[in-house]
């Protein structure tokens, strides 16, 4: 009995280790719940800031620093030719001084439609020939 109780000893002592091993590891390899909130970040849809003057889309055929001759994107037959403001013109003289606009160029022109004026053109000016 007593040989029991000491093997019982030695027994219950390597299962307490063993235990007290294996609780560590089950501890450590348990799933770790984390509760998360997913939030959805929607922006609003801003709308284009609408010039006040209407526009004229078309490619270049003529340009120099006091008015721009363009042929309409919709219309091909549209052909109009558009004097330049003070403003425009300057900025088209700084444009024609790195090559400015050559012929197929891609323009888009707000103007005054009273006087038939262009106030801005936007557009990428091709490399010079």
């Amino acid at each position: 009995m007593k040989l029991f109780f000491h093997f019982g000893v030695k027994h219950v002592l390597a299962a307490a280790v063993l235990a007290g091993l294996s609780c560590g590891a089950a501890h450590a390899q348990d799933p770790v719940v984390v509760a998360t909130t997913a939030v959805a970040v929607i922006e609003a849809v801003k709308p284009k800031k609408q010039s006040p003057f209407p526009k004229f889309e078309g490619t270049v055929m003529n340009s120099n620093n006091v008015l721009i001759t363009v042929r309409s994107k919709e219309n091909e037959l549209a052909v109009r030719t558009f004097t330049l403001t003070e403003e425009a013109s300057s900025k088209m003289q700084k444009l024609i001084d790195k090559g400015g606009y050559q012929y197929g160029d891609k323009v888009t022109i707000f103007y005054d439609p009273t006087t038939n004026k262009a106030i801005k053109i936007k557009g990428k000016a091709s490399k010079p020939i």
